[in-house]
């Protein structure tokens, strides 16, 4: 465009040189030459105004030249006054936001794309977002930062009634009968894997005349054969007097865990110590690494199952936010709050950061940013200045004759 503007400039001055040398084959030629004198003299005085708002014309320092360059500081002071007045006062704020329900377009967003590839773009946006998220993260240090935390919440946490009213619950429902009888079948297994142990201490306890006529194997036989029918007799019986005793010391178990507090003193020194054992802090850094590592190799997964679960959360959200009024207007309300706040507290600081990012830069950077955002139409300035300075010699020579 700058070149289009000086080439109609250099034809005017062309048609100027031309016209002079043929005044006199025919008054016309004068009015050619006048329109041609003008159009020079309005593209000459319109490239000088152009030209003068970013460098000085032909390097000459005539005042009032250079306008940006030379008012970069105030044009940054005044860029920022105008965005914090029209766009960043709490008033603005929230009369813009007042009539846009925010909540109902996200809605509509997130529930539309769950069937299209914007919908696989999302799901699988959002899984690398939590997979590059979890990578980032220190292992060693997050993992002691949520152990730590877990332990403080469990330091916090009375362990024994919490136990007591569990066993309690479990007795009332019956639901501990399957672990009695899975620890009677532990029990009858056990001592089928160590039945020559046995054996052996039941002999080594027993005396000389037993072991002389052999009555401790006898003895050792009897007291297997006796604990195999105990434990069977305890299996197969749901009323073996054994059972009962079993469930009475639970109930009083029960009973002490909340009520007892001695037994609760014991419990949360038994807890602490737990918590304080460096082999658990170990164990749980261990299970963390575990666990991130899953989640990220899930995430990354493009057909995953958390690419789908995901996808399917994010347009459930979509429906609830498009299709319920109430949590509309909740949201709304949360989000023009927001702004309303973010401008009323951080609305200087950004005012700021706009004037100083603006007086950071050097004048040739700012001319060359608004001379690129505006010199197409500054350009145009010049051309119209050529044609309209011609028109005005033209009408001016013409009235010369016609008086």
């Amino acid at each position: 465009m700058r070149r289009t503007a000086t080439g109609l400039l250099v034809a005017m001055a062309g048609v100027f040189v031309l016209s002079s040398q043929y005044l006199g084959v025919h008054p016309s030629v004068g009015y050619v030459r006048a329109f041609a004198e003008a159009a020079m003299v309005g593209g000459l005085a319109d490239w000088f105004a152009v030209t003068a708002l970013f460098r000085r014309p032909l390097g000459l320092p005539i005042p009032h030249t250079a306008i940006i360059p030379e008012n970069k500081d105030r044009i940054a002071d005044t860029m920022a006054a105008f965005l914090q007045d029209n766009f960043l006062t709490p008033a603005v704020v929230a009369r813009r936001m007042q009539d846009m329900n925010l909540a109902k377009a996200v809605g509509d967003y997130l529930a539309a794309p769950a069937q299209g590839d914007t919908g696989i773009r999302l799901r699988a946006g959002a899984g690398a977002l939590l997979a590059e998220f979890l990578e980032s993260l220190d292992p060693e240090r997050l993992g002691t930062q949520v152990r730590g935390g877990l332990k403080s919440l469990a330091a916090r946490v009375e362990l024994a009634p919490l136990l007591g009213q569990m066993l309690s619950a479990a007795i009332a429902d019956k639901r501990h009968l399957p672990l009695i009888d899975s620890a009677v079948r532990w029990a009858g297994l056990t001592i089928e894997a160590n039945e020559d142990l046995i054996r052996t201490m039941i002999h080594e306890k027993a005396n000389g005349l037993l072991r002389w006529t052999g009555l401790d194997e006898r003895l050792a036989n009897s007291v297997l054969d006796g604990l195999y029918k105990l434990l069977a007799e305890v299996l197969v019986d749901p009323e073996h007097p054994l059972r009962g005793k079993l469930d009475e010391g639970l109930s009083a178990l029960a009973h002490d865990l909340v009520h007892d507090p001695e037994m609760r003193a014991k419990v949360e020194r038994a807890k602490n110590d737990l918590l304080d054992n460096p082999a658990v802090a170990t164990w749980w850094i261990g299970v963390w690494e575990r666990i991130r590592a899953s989640l990220i190799k899930t995430a990354r997964e493009p057909g995953g199952a958390l690419g789908g679960q995901l996808g399917a959360s994010v347009a459930e959200l979509g429906r609830v936010l498009r299709d319920d009024p109430r949590m509309q207007v909740q949201l709304n309300r949360f989000a023009r709050r927001t702004a309303v706040g973010v401008a009323t507290r951080y609305g200087g600081q950004i005012v700021r950061l706009v004037s100083e990012t603006v007086r950071r830069w050097d004048a040739r950077t700012v001319t060359d940013r608004i001379e690129s955002a505006v010199g197409r139409d500054l350009q145009f300035i010049r051309m119209n200045g050529t044609l309209v300075g011609g028109l005005v010699g033209l009408t001016i020579h013409a009235a010369g004759h016609l008086l």
